[in-house]
């Protein structure tokens, strides 16, 4: 009997795993119920429908980075950490910063900061009769949660910051290192509108065999096909799918606002302002001292975006007295739908979080008064 060799077998699967994806249909993510409860301009708040009878009486709000989408902490059922946190009974809620056209090419950091944000954190407390909500950002968003903490901190009851850059003077990681050279000024003045794509491709480049190779030489490696197996689909085809999905998320890139963008690349990576307490938002400067409430500053060991040098210092820099820094050996992605993510990070932070998300003897359940938000155009002539 003739036997195959290995590179027919490689072959064989190679084509196999090609039909797969031709026969596959549209993967959906970000499948947890939740309805739209405030819109602005491209920005959506969503509030996630609770999963448990009694929810803890503290909200969370989460905050994810401009960059790509706030669906990867919420990939799929069984990788997210929205459903984590509700099955624990915490009430969640997260900003959509949707896909900025050119309109907002002259978007600040000051209005993503004291305007979108600012106006998400006021409609949570509204809802939820309290003067303080917990406020989790993630990546860029954790870095957007600090500086809002830090001008904010009668407004944040708990800080939770997870794989979010600070302190950006390092030369640990390709990403830092290239926006310390980066020509901000050129990128934006050409394009008005940075491209995700252009962003994107940056970011592959940061580990390009990894990232663009290697994932895909180990997703052919877990097919099991033989030619003419019809069970072949069907047995792979979760394998596929959950591969699609963080696909999709990868490639979803919105476009950068190109000031707020020019702002993030010259005041953090290149003057490093932050932690130095002299980045300014709206002529108010941003003193990281400010921040007195709990803060729970979590890393992943290798992480090749943000290393865990540019998120140490956050700790040395506010003056909370309970902070804690937890380090997972996972990377920058897996801290978020790695299998890990969900037996140890998720239930980390709700162990940290319970005994912090109940009402205070001094704050009464009853509904607060919230200033009037304000409208970008309010914004800037304030």
């Amino acid at each position: 009997m003739y036997e195959l060799s290995s590179i027919e077998k490689e072959y064989n699967k190679l084509m196999s795993g090609f039909q797969i994806f031709l026969k596959m249909p549209e993967v959906s993510v970000g499948t947890t119920p939740h309805e739209i409860i405030y819109t602005e301009d491209k920005m959506k708040l969503l509030h996630f429908l609770p999963t448990v009878e009694k929810t803890h009486p503290v909200p969370i709000l989460m905050v994810y980075a401009l960059v790509n989408r706030y669906y990867i902490l919420d990939l799929q059922p069984d990788k997210s950490v929205v459903r984590k946190l509700l099955d624990d009974g915490f009430d969640v809620y997260i900003i959509d910063w949707g896909y900025p056209s050119g309109v907002d090419r002259y978007l600040t950091l000051n209005d993503y900061v004291n305007g979108y944000l600012n106006n998400a954190v006021d409609l949570v407390r509204k809802r939820s009769g309290l003067d303080k909500i917990t406020l989790m950002g993630i990546c860029q968003g954790g870095t957007f949660s600090v500086m809002y903490s830090a001008l904010h901190p009668e407004k944040v009851k708990n800080l939770i910051t997870l794989v979010a850059p600070v302190n950006f003077d390092t030369q640990k990681g390709l990403l830092h290192i290239w926006a310390k050279n980066l020509d901000a000024d050129k990128v934006v003045d050409y394009y008005g509108i940075v491209p995700g794509d252009f962003l994107n491709s940056g970011f592959l480049l940061t580990d390009p065999f990894r990232l663009m190779i290697d994932k895909y030489v180990g997703m052919f490696d877990r097919i099991e096909c033989e030619p003419g197996d019809e069970t072949c689909l069907i047995r792979n085809e979760e394998i596929v799918k959950n591969f699609l999905r963080m696909e999709k998320w990868i490639f979803d890139s919105p476009d950068q606002a190109g000031e707020a963008f020019r702002q993030f690349m010259k005041d953090c990576y290149q003057k490093n302002l932050l932690i130095q307490n002299k980045l300014e938002l709206n002529g108010k400067k941003i003193n990281l001292k400010k921040i007195t409430m709990p803060l729970l500053n979590i890393m992943a060991e290798f992480d090749h975006l943000v290393p865990n040098e540019a998120s140490i210092p956050l700790n040395d820099a506010v003056s909370s007295k309970e902070k804690e820094t937890v380090v997972f050996p996972t990377g920058h992605i897996g801290i978020f739908v790695g299998s890990k993510s969900q037996r140890e990070v998720c239930p980390r932070i709700s162990k940290w979080l319970t005994p912090r998300s109940g009402l205070d003897e001094e704050t009464p359940d009853t509904k607060i008064k919230t200033s009037k938000r304000k409208s970008k155009k309010e914004l800037h002539e304030s």
